[in-house]
């Protein structure tokens, strides 16, 4: 009598829930433009969520905490003047997002602690470079402020979001519409899928293709699934792979192993709704004390729903076998220093007592950086001081004065912001 032998693993018993209603996001409009990516973005800070807008693109930024029916009049990013189609977090900066449009430009933009009384219309840069449609953009995990994006125009760039210049363009290396794009762990490489049913693994430094022609595939896994797009989130500390269908209404998780079968199936979240995007919090974003491995912000139609993956443990120690050491926020390499052939692993923190996201803060960089200075609203014309028909007096009376009341507009959010945090911790129960 043979007896069925169950493999051992700790994430056996992953099982995920959607938090209570009250933690949800309630009355967001949702976009409902027909593209392949996740919608959404969330850090340990801020959820986002690419919406419906009239006479352009946006997205509503919202704070982790603010939970609940969201004000109908609350100010969105917008400043793209087609549809959104991608946003991404920068992992360096929690106040710093990209976003991506069928406009053809990338947009990054410096996100208040504070929730602004108006829209916010300005970005810090705009980045300018393909000719078709913007649907991928994907942030360098080491190198601070290098961003790629990929076109409808078969093109990959890369920028230095810092400078606002184009560090690289990959072109013909794609036949056919890219797909999907992701870098590997330490930014040295990069792999994308393709129409012409190619995956491309590219180091974009050399512009060379490394490798393309895969023959037959290690594991191959049948998935029973509707003809909608697989959204993949891969968690690199637990070797977990999360398959997400978008127009879906399930959650597939598979261990990945470094021994043959490879993929290990774990268990399937289902729900009623289908999901028509999908948010992935990074490792630094959970709640260790819950024993929490991963968080998703499911889209619905007007709705976000976040859905908490545990691991079912006895004890309220810190599990050290569930948390190693992760990446934190800040980046190992310089724009310049990558670009020059230099590579480098994350910079890992642990999660021991916890991660407290860090402050807005202005980038550092080496050179003279665009995020530092946000050009002032309004027109873009300069002006001189004898076209205004004002004297250098008073012209520099005008400066002054202009001066002060910034002085004083930055004195007044510092202190909202400080009070804001201080209302979140006595709300949370911290105080």
């Amino acid at each position: 009598m043979s007896r069925r032998v169950v493999r051992q693993s700790k994430f056996r018993h992953v099982f995920g829930q959607p938090v209570k209603a009250d933690q949800m996001y309630e009355d967001i409009r949702v976009s409902k433009v027909t593209w392949d990516s996740s919608f959404c973005a969330v850090n340990p800070k801020f959820v986002a969520i690419i919406v419906e807008a009239g006479g352009g693109g946006a997205f509503i930024v919202l704070p982790l905490a603010k939970t609940g029916r969201v004000d109908k009049n609350h100010p969105l990013v917008t400043g793209h003047t087609a549809p959104v189609l991608d946003i991404d977090w920068c992992p360096h900066n929690d106040n710093v997002i990209a976003s991506a449009s069928e406009d053809t430009t990338v947009m990054v933009w410096q996100i208040p602690d504070y929730v602004p009384v108006r829209n916010l219309t300005e970005p810090v840069v705009t980045l300018e470079g393909h000719s078709k449609r913007v649907g991928i953009i994907a942030w360098h995990p080491t190198a601070r402020n290098v961003l790629l994006s990929a076109g409808s125009d078969n093109l990959v760039i890369l920028w230095n979001v810092g400078t606002g210049e184009m560090l690289l363009a990959l072109a013909d290396m794609h036949a056919d519409l890219i797909y999907n794009v992701g870098w590997n762990r330490n930014g040295s490489l990069l792999v994308t899928t393709c129409k012409d049913k190619r995956v491309r693994v590219i180091d974009p430094r050399k512009r060379q293709v490394v490798a393309n022609n895969f023959e037959e595939p290690i594991a191959l896994q049948e998935m029973d699934t509707s003809n909608g797009v697989l959204l993949p989130f891969y968690d690199a500390d637990s070797s977990i792979v999360y398959l997400c269908g978008k127009g879906d209404s399930s959650i597939r998780y598979f261990e990945i192993t470094d021994e043959a079968p490879y993929v290990h199936y774990l268990s399937t979240y289902s729900s009623k709704e289908p999901q028509r995007g999908m948010g992935f919090m990074p490792k630094r974003g959970l709640d260790v004390s819950k024993c929490e491995i991963a968080r998703f912000f499911k889209l619905h139609e007007r709705k976000c729903e976040p859905i908490v993956m545990t691991v079912p443990r006895k004890s309220d120690l810190f599990q050290d076998d569930l948390y190693p050491d992760t990446p934190g926020p800040e980046p190992a390499l310089e724009a310049d220093e990558w670009l020059a052939g230099k590579d480098a692993e994350p910079i890992l923190i642990s999660l021991r007592d916890g991660y407290v996201p860090l402050k807005n803060r202005e980038l550092k960089v080496v050179k003279k950086n665009i995020l530092d200075n946000r050009p002032p609203p309004g027109p873009r014309r300069s002006q001189s001081s004898s076209d205004s028909g004002l004297s250098q007096p008073a012209l520099q009376e005008v400066l002054e004065e202009i001066r002060a009341l910034k002085e004083t507009v930055q004195a007044h959010e510092k202190r909202i912001a400080d009070l804001e945090n201080k209302l979140c911790q006595f709300t949370n129960g911290t105080e």
